[in-house]
């Protein structure tokens, strides 16, 4: 069983005996109901999320949202697990060990946003030419072993005919929200990470971005909304609200130029430059980031389940009606796209 298999495991029996049944979303008397997500990351790779919110596309739904960053899926699916969160929004690889683990109330994926990996590899050195055979003898911060963002970038090097241990070395030691922190202070020759962060690093001179992860990988569903099914079930109308929300959000994104999105996000990342932002965004668009319709097909489910097989942490397949609760991706995208 993998690390994150162990976790969840623990989650489960922690809070299956002590927790109450979840209420459900909460009115803060304004109206709104408020929806308790929490984010595996932040970055401007999710922008149709905060998107979202600052166009006011929730509030037309009747949602506002808490944002938390969990710093790694297996602490998000900690979180929505034992409550303190309402929706997920990490990699569906969590939901996937949580199914396999035995849970009687599996967390079900309702929502895929990104359609492929976010993250930048950085250099210490320029390397214009790069080539994914250069990593040969070298060491690299990619992730937690077991997640998605490790996973994806072992099968790139599979593809490139790299085998960690034996042609580089894959660093699996540090937590993922510390990665940065960690190269800057001299591990590794190279990490992974997500804009702005990519991009402010390359701006001060830091680093340099040789290669898109996502553009050599190819698609994947690589971060998805998810909740537990007994949640589904009392907030059905409030889960398809959200979803219109943020499909229509994915819309305007995609109709719109990068200098005119970038104000927005500024609530959203306080410290980085609105020229950060529109930087990060365009990045984004021009390695087609996003997904247009919500809904995961069993193809891209089942691609994702082999990349987690390459990396040798699934211990048996899943059907993609196991996990995967696509109707109300479905009506949002049928609502955004027939109403505007």
């Amino acid at each position: 069983m993998n690390k994150l298999m162990r976790i969840f495991s623990s989650t489960l029996l922690s809070t299956a005996f002590v927790l109450p049944a979840f209420a459900g979303c909460k009115d803060d008397g304004d109206g709104l109901k408020k929806v308790k997500i929490n984010e595996v990351t932040h970055s401007v790779f999710y922008a149709p999320l905060y998107l979202a919110d600052a166009l006011g596309y929730f509030k037309e739904n009747g949602i506002k949202i808490e944002l938390t960053n969990g710093g790694g899926a297996d602490n998000v699916m900690s979180a929505v697990l034992s409550g303190d969160a309402d929706v997920g929004f990490c990699g569906p690889e969590a939901a996937l060990y949580v199914l396999i683990g035995g849970s009687n109330d599996v967390p079900e994926v309702f929502g895929q946003l990104t359609k492929r990996d976010g993250s930048f590899l950085v250099s210490r050195n320029p390397e214009p030419n790069f080539q994914w055979t250069d990593l040969r003898g070298k060491e690299i911060l990619a992730g937690r072993k077991g997640g998605v963002p490790a996973m994806t970038f072992e099968y790139i090097l599979k593809n490139n005919n790299l085998t960690d241990g034996v042609d580089l070395t894959l660093n699996y030691d540090v937590a993922f929200n510390l990665m940065t922190s960690a190269f800057e202070a001299g591990t590794a020759d190279y990490c992974t990470m997500f804009d702005p962060v990519a991009y402010e690093y390359e701006a001060a001179g830091k680093g340099y971005v040789v290669a898109s992860v996502g553009e050599a990988s190819g698609e994947i569903p690589y971060t998805c909304f998810m909740a537990k099914e007994s949640w589904l079930n009392k907030n059905e109308s409030t889960a398809k609200g959200f979803l219109t929300a943020v499909t229509k959000a994915i819309k305007y994104v995609q109709e719109t130029d990068a200098q005119t999105i970038a104000p927005y996000l500024t609530a959203y990342f306080e410290s980085t430059s609105v020229t950060a932002l529109a930087a990060s965004v365009q990045r984004y668009k021009d390695i087609d980031a996003w997904v247009t319709n919500m809904a995961m097909t069993e193809a891209s489910f089942n691609r994702l389940q082999d990349v987690i097989d390459n990396a040798g942490e699934l211990t048996r397949r899943v059907n993609h009606s196991e996990l995967i609760n696509n109707s109300l991706a479905q009506i949002a995208y049928e609502t955004v796209y027939q109403t505007n």
